[in-house]
């Protein structure tokens, strides 16, 4: 069965997607213009034999590559900096983006400031800031995935850690996306069952804030509740038998779904999230997951329909909000996600902050229920609690 999983994917850019396919990874970067890539990934990944074997394949078919791993799990304006200064000293002509999201955000990030004279934070997303960018001087990217998870690979944004205020940013622009994506499942064999379940968590998390939130686009809706799908019959497979291909391709898929459907817009699942990974460094799928069911019963007064159509879709058993809720948070308990913020180390202390901190955050606009200061506080305050 797992055979069948593969194909070549124009949408929202080119994917080589099966299993083995990353033995195309030199002829894509030649397809994609590359002959001197900068492999960016992280310190990890970089100790493998995945990366000393592509690179040696890339070298072997012609191409000059070098390799930069100083990325953080949450990465950093510094590694964005750093990988810049590799890049232009070494005369590289784009980059391989090689990892989770935190190895592929650095390296598009890398690419797009390759060539820019403005400050990062010029660009961050915010109104039509993305047009001061001189897109001459965004060098292009491959990207391989290795976590089914953000779908970085197939996203046109990369969240980078302000070290100065600990925050996240979005820095956008519709040239960051990746020229040519191989997604090899393979590659994700090796993830440990908690980060399985973390990225995996985080796909469906992308999948559903999209179809959730406000606004006209039923391209998004459709492949999120897809994505949605391939996450409920798969990721408690990948996280049981991490060798099992066939879920790993399933997942794969929903990850890339993911970061196609958000196109539409996140919400407050994410803005509760991005202050916890910016301060206390916590897994960000995980921390997504911790907070969805809380956010999820703030926002019920506006998709209560939606969900209960949703649930129909997914074959659940209770096809209700409540019903929905329920499943939502077996599921959690299946795959070992934790119930509360309080065991990812968060404290009443850091509530003030963290609401004024979720109130501004990009993705605040996208929730279906307007969200302030005072209502992320006690949106926090029950997932501090775990109380629903």
């Amino acid at each position: 069965m797992a055979s069948l999983l593969t194909g070549n994917w124009n949408y929202p850019t080119a994917i080589r997607f099966g299993a083995g396919r990353i033995r195309e990874l030199p002829d894509a970067c030649k397809a994609a213009g590359l002959r001197r890539p900068l492999l960016v990934t992280d310190p990890g990944l970089a100790k493998l034999s995945m990366i000393s074997d592509a690179m040696l394949g890339l070298r072997k078919a012609g191409l000059e590559v070098a390799l930069f791993s100083d990325v953080k799990p949450n990465p950093v304006a510094g590694n964005v900096e750093s990988g810049v200064k590799v890049l232009r000293a070494g005369k590289h002509d784009g980059v391989i983006a090689w990892g989770g999201g935190s190895g592929i955000d650095t390296a598009k990030a890398i690419a797009f400031m390759a060539g820019q004279a403005r400050p990062m934070w010029d660009f961050e997303d915010i109104g039509d800031w993305w047009t001061r960018a001189n897109p001459v001087g965004i060098y292009p990217s491959v990207a391989v995935p290795t976590t089914a998870g953000t779908g970085s690979e197939t996203g046109r944004a990369s969240v980078i850690t302000d070290e100065a205020t600990h925050t996240k940013k979005v820095i956008f622009h519709p040239r960051m996306m990746p020229s040519v994506v191989i997604a090899d499942p393979e590659l994700t064999v090796g993830l440990p069952p908690t980060l399985t379940a973390g990225t995996g968590m985080d796909a469906f998390i992308h999948c559903l804030e999209a179809y959730c939130a406000p606004g006209y686009h039923p391209y998004a809706e459709g492949i999120a509740v897809e994505g949605m799908r391939l996450v409920k019959d798969n990721l408690v497979r990948a996280v049981d038998n991490g060798r099992d291909v066939e879920a790993r391709s399933h997942m794969l898929a929903a990850s890339q779904m993911g970061s196609t459907a958000f196109q539409k817009g996140l919400g407050a699942i994410h803005s509760l999230s991005h202050p916890v990974g910016a301060v206390l460094d916590t897994h960000h799928g995980l921390t997504n997951a911790v907070a969805m069911p809380y956010v999820l019963q703030f926002n019920r007064p506006a998709i209560d329909d939606k969900i209960q159509r949703l649930s129909r879709w997914l074959g659940l058993h209770n096809p209700t909000f409540d019903g929905f809720m329920e499943w939502t948070l077996d599921f959690r308990r299946r795959v070992g996600i934790p119930h509360s913020l309080a065991e990812l180390g968060v404290k009443e202390s850091h509530l003030d902050k963290f609401a004024e901190m979720a109130a501004v955050d990009p993705t605040a606009g996208g929730n279906p229920v307007k969200a302030g200061v005072p209502e992320m506080r006690r949106m926090y305050e029950a997932a501090l609690a775990g109380r629903l």
